[in-house]
């Protein structure tokens, strides 16, 4: 490993050598560029420094992307304080208690939150700031109210001539240095601060600027769909891509998928970092329409002329993606295993890595020219990764890693760190999967989310949920245990149920139930399929949050 002059100098290159380029914009909204970015991070400087704030001190951020929640970031991380992004789909009583248990000093809202969080159940915060305008929305403090209310007089007072890019020195940092601390949101719902220091930051990035950064080039626009509060939007999209000098363009509004489709056409992005769900939804409801045409299906079936019309339709699916992406990088979740293989058959750019918030977050990645079908890459540079299992090509066994990626640990928790790092340093993931001899990995599952048949066997339900994902009528679905049996928990696509009644529902599950119990072992069939009138609460890797549906009750039996 080697950092070299530390993390923050990469940020500062960043923004001396794209000084007049585009950086940051709102989409159908403002645009920041370079210098723009440069004159509020060190305005933000001197607001902290004159209220009080010093390095490690934990500055807390909670809205939707936009450029001023990036610009806050780089504030934070640049000064030398800690980092501590909060989703902001969390309700108002667990961003209260992030902000108490990481005991952060000051607090960046978007006007979405602010509505909703009540300051008296931050007793400790010194101020709140708002992130559309950087005002004051609380101030406990005579010195925050003063700064802020001087700031402009104060940059002035600095720089009497002009701020130039000779001004642009940070914080330089310690690769073992705290940098930022994460709160996860996961399938479990317990939260817990992810400790992340520089070097974590580092060998995420420096791994996409030299597997990325020679097919995505500084000027490049790229679209910041994922919150920016998860490692995997943060890491991938927002520090890769503004160190790359890439012109970010944010969705600070709630992200429909008639908006990221129309973002997409509109920004044209050249690398797409995505979950599953986003792609799913595009190839489901724009592409498998035309291929179930009989003029498409028989097209497909002519050899001479099938080839042509796969670069055809990949043509068009690209077209739905901007038409000028690199590559499509699909993590946070399982894709769909019928979306993955039409995809690879027609030749689209598709590739699927792997990671941790604990790891900040990259494991695995393969570029897509190499990827292996069904796989989430090889282990990263820096990373190393095993399979705890005696035969680990053939037989699942818990994914653990180790390298400059793994976290300090758990914030104010070191029970927890404990179990999930070991004495020789590898993190022990929890998920199971198998490796390849070229080091191809394979998920198979949580351990956590693996339940036991009846004769002992080892049930994996992510891999019977892919294959009733793809059933008629099924938008998503959750397998759970109940005594010996197993049950599915099945939310119906609502846009082709509503074309029929609810018997004629009833005999598409009765049929996607007979065909999926063709396709599995007789030790992990389905007993019965039960319809759900809601969608599944999710995490903000649109994974579902598996936990809240143990007791899942009784409606429609087959």
């Amino acid at each position: 490993m080697n950092i070299g002059s530390g993390f923050n100098k990469y940020i500062q290159d960043a923004i001396v050598n794209n000084w007049d380029s585009d950086a940051l914009t709102d989409y159908e909204g403002q645009t920041l560029q370079f210098h723009d970015v440069a004159r509020k991070i060190e305005k933000l400087h001197i607001l902290f420094e004159n209220c009080g704030i010093g390095p490690g001190d934990k500055i807390a951020i909670c809205g939707r992307n936009s450029a001023h929640w990036a610009v806050a970031f780089l504030s934070t991380l640049t000064y030398g304080a800690v980092v501590v992004p909060i989703l902001h789909e969390f309700n108002s009583e667990q961003i209260h208690n992030v902000v108490n248990h990481s005991e952060a000093r000051l607090l960046f809202v978007g006007d979405f939150i602010a509505k909703d969080i009540n300051p008296d159940s931050m007793p400790a915060l010194e101020g709140i700031i708002n992130l559309p305008d950087f005002s004051l929305m609380v101030s406990r403090s005579e010195r925050l109210t003063y700064a802020r209310e001087h700031l402009n007089l104060m940059f002035g007072n600095k720089y009497p001539y002009s701020f130039a890019k000779s001004h642009v020195n940070y914080h330089v940092d310690d690769p073992e240095e705290l940098a930022l601390i994460n709160y996860t949101s996961g399938t479990t719902g317990f939260s817990k601060g992810v400790m992340l220091p520089y070097r974590a930051l580092w060998g995420n990035l420096d791994f996409c600027l030299r597997r990325l950064g020679s097919q995505v080039k500084p000027g490049s626009p790229m679209l910041d769909i994922l919150p920016m509060a998860h490692m995997y939007g943060l890491s991938i999209e927002f520090i890769f891509g503004f160190c790359n000098g890439c012109h970010l363009f944010f969705l600070n509004r709630l992200p429909s998928p008639s908006l990221i489709a129309k973002a997409f056409t509109d920004v044209k992005p050249a690398l797409i970092i995505s979950v599953p769900l986003i792609i799913e939804k595009i190839v489901r409801k724009r592409v498998f329409p035309i291929l179930q045409t009989n003029r498409m299906k028989l097209l497909l079936a002519l050899p001479v002329v099938s080839d042509r019309v796969k670069e055809r339709i990949c043509q068009k699916v690209m077209e739905a993606f901007g038409g000028r992406t690199y590559e499509v990088i699909v993590g946070g979740a399982a894709l769909s295993k019928e979306v993955e293989e039409f995809l690879l058959s027609i030749g689209f750019p598709l590739t699927v890595g792997y990671g941790a918030t604990e790891c900040a977050p990259l494991i695995s990645y393969r570029d897509w020219h190499e990827f292996a079908a069904g796989s989430c890459g090889c282990a990263i540079d820096n990373m190393e990764v095993r399979i705890l299992s005696p035969d680990p090509a053939n037989v699942p066994g818990e994914i653990v890693a180790r390298g400059t990626n793994v976290m300090l640990g758990y914030y104010k928790n070191e029970e927890a760190t404990r179990e999930a790092i070991d004495k020789d340093g590898w993190y022990h993931t929890g998920d199971l999967g198998t490796m390849d001899y070229a080091g191809n990995i394979y998920i198979r599952g949580r351990i956590k989310n693996m339940l036991l048949g009846a004769n002992g066997q080892n049930v994996y339900p992510e891999e019977i949920e892919d294959r009733l994902n793809s059933m008629p009528m099924v938008s998503e679905s959750l397998v759970v245990q109940k005594g010996e049996k197993l049950v599915a928990l099945v939310y119906p696509d609502q846009d082709e149920a509503a074309m029929i009644d609810h018997e004629g529902l009833e005999a598409i599950m009765e049929q996607n139930h007979l065909n999926l119990n063709t396709q599995l072992p007789a030790y992990c069939r389905i007993a019965q399929i039960i319809l759900r009138n809601e969608e599944f609460q999710k995490t903000p890797k649109k994974s579902i949050k598996r936990y809240l549906y143990n007791d899942y009750g009784t409606n429609t039996k087959f």
